[in-house]
């Protein structure tokens, strides 16, 4: 990687040339950027509070199972029932058709230190609605077109009840 967008808020990012870019030790998952031009913990602080953008098609290509966050923001999520409606008489009946639930509107993830398992925020007509992001939860994701379908465990609407 030689360069990186940096930018923060509404303004428009500026291109940074990066000198080296490697994995942190203390902080998992983050990475630490030495920009060129910059070579002092001094005048590194003019890069505090600034998000690292790099284009879409220099993203890196993620294995079966793993998404971007910014793709899965905006997808409408379907509810899939694990087992078939009483009311089904047919195998096009309605009572087995996925409903939609709502979109995603956030992913919240763990913290640093803090194990458990990201969770999509889908905007409901209902409120907030928090689904693990879990394969036995969500079995298909596509998020080229922009769809998740879920299978919501017994008790899940009630858990959030009390969010």
């Amino acid at each position: 990687m030689k360069e990186v967008f940096l930018g923060a808020g509404a303004a428009v990012p500026r291109l940074a040339a990066v000198k080296s870019c490697w994995l942190s030790q203390n902080h998992k998952g983050q990475a630490v950027f030495h920009f060129e031009g910059c070579n002092s913990i001094s005048e590194a602080e003019k890069f505090r509070g600034l998000g690292v953008f790099l284009p879409i098609e220099k993203r890196v290509t993620l294995t079966a199972g793993q998404y971007f966050v910014d793709d899965l923001i905006g997808c409408a999520v379907f509810e899939n029932y694990a087992k078939p409606s009483v009311v089904s008489s047919s195998p096009c009946s309605m009572g087995t058709a996925p409903a939609l639930l709502g979109v995603v509107k956030e992913v919240q993830i763990p913290g640093e230190g803090v194990a458990g398992t990201p969770l999509l925020v889908v905007d409901t007509s209902a409120g907030e609605l928090l689904v693990p992001l879990a394969e036995d939860i969500c079995p298909r994701i596509d998020t080229a077109a922009r769809r998740i379908d879920v299978v919501l465990p017994d008790g899940l609407r009630d858990l959030n009840d009390g969010v």
